[in-house]
């Protein structure tokens, strides 16, 4: 017997080896291709596949992974970790995110659920809205198109930006606010603008003039204005709590005979880090006024 002989008797074809790991022949190719579990042996001539038998674990570890859904560049990493606890912290990070998703979307479908069902007027009940009269003020602003899942780590880092700008413009006047001027969702970008309120117009456009990002920043009067405003807790900001929040103040803005005068925003009027789930954090607006109709 040849040493080759001998080789292949310690191996499995393709078929003998996906009956033990409860796979397909083509499952196999693919996650061959793929680089997650390669033939121990590829025969020049044939093209056939032989595998050990100690890589039946794997090929099962590959195929539990991928029921869980889990794409294959994250079931590489996994069964490519060096050591099984780095395997598990992998998985563990990937499952997290998961959970995280799926609360979401049941949250979304609880929304859906209630609209559909025509339990609006129920859900926008549970918010009080009242209007606040706003005076003019200069704002530095950062326009971004972003989509709604890249909405909360941009308002962060933007407004701490424009915060930290702000205090070199003679300090901050009022509360920072994110304004919609398009809408913002998993498929629509906006754009959103970043603003914060400050003391000095001259040092701001100073301030701007020296960052040279004015394709994303700029100084801007915004108009004093009326708004309708319904305010809710740092739990309620989170998508889709939101939505029922902002069509809560655009039906009570419909039923009091007023009409919309400039795009929605959120006003952040407290400390976003210190705060805890229930407490007050922001509030839902829309810049409001008289209806000519009224």
């Amino acid at each position: 017997m040849t040493e080759d002989e001998a080789v292949d008797e310690e191996l499995l074809t393709i078929g003998a080896f996906a009956a033990r790991a409860r796979l397909s022949a083509k499952a196999l190719r693919l996650y061959d291709r793929l680089g997650l579990l390669a033939p121990a042996r590829v025969d020049e001539v044939s093209g056939y596949r032989y595998y050990r038998a100690e890589q039946v674990a794997r090929a099962r570890t590959v195929a539990l992974l991928r029921q869980l859904d889990m794409p294959l560049a994250r079931v590489a990493e996994v069964v490519g970790a060096p050591d099984g606890a780095t395997a598990a912290d992998r998985l563990d990070a990937y499952w997290a995110q998961v959970e995280a998703r799926v609360a979401g979307q049941r949250t979304l479908a609880e929304y859906l659920r209630g609209r559909l069902s025509g339990r609006s007027s129920e859900m926008y009940g549970k918010f009080v809205v009242e209007t606040v009269d706003v005076p003019e003020h200069v704002v530095i602003g950062e326009t971004r198109h972003v989509l709604a899942d890249e909405l909360p780590v941009w308002i962060g880092s933007a407004l701490g930006r424009l915060e930290a700008a702000g205090r070199e413009c003679g300090g901050i006047t009022a509360p920072p606010f994110v304004v919609y001027h398009a809408e913002v969702s998993v498929e629509s970008d906006g754009p959103a603008e970043a603003c914060v309120p400050v003391v000095d117009e001259a040092a701001a456009r100073a301030w701007l003039a020296r960052t040279g990002r004015t394709h994303t920043t700029a100084v801007r009067v915004e108009p004093a204005r009326r708004l309708a405003f319904t305010r809710i807790t740092k739990a309620q900001v989170a998508h889709p709590q939101i939505l029922t929040a902002f069509e809560a103040v655009e039906e009570w803005i419909a039923r009091e005979g007023l009409e919309q005068a400039g795009p929605c925003r959120e006003v952040y009027f407290a400390d976003w880090e210190a705060a805890g789930a229930g407490d007050p954090v922001c509030d839902v607006a829309f810049p409001v006024r008289r209806s000519e109709a009224g």
